[in-house]
């Protein structure tokens, strides 16, 4: 089964910076990134453990439901 590319929201890299730096107090981001961490992705997981181990590994879905903008 295939794994997917490492996920880590919270993070600190030297750039870009943490999700949450730079957003203004209020800013619907962290509330977005809490409910996604809620949703259940189970369907999407099976997806990909049917298409083998071919390839690059995938990003992990909940990093789609989170970078729309």
């Amino acid at each position: 089964m295939k794994t997917f590319k490492p996920y880590t929201p919270n993070q600190i890299y030297l750039l870009p910076p943490n999700m949450n730096d730079g957003l203004p107090e209020g800013h619907m981001a962290p509330f977005i990134s809490d409910v996604v961490d809620h949703l259940d992705l189970e369907l999407i997981y099976a997806s990909y453990a049917e298409g083998g181990d071919r390839g690059q590994p995938p990003y992990h879905p909940a990093m789609w439901m989170r970078d729309r903008r």
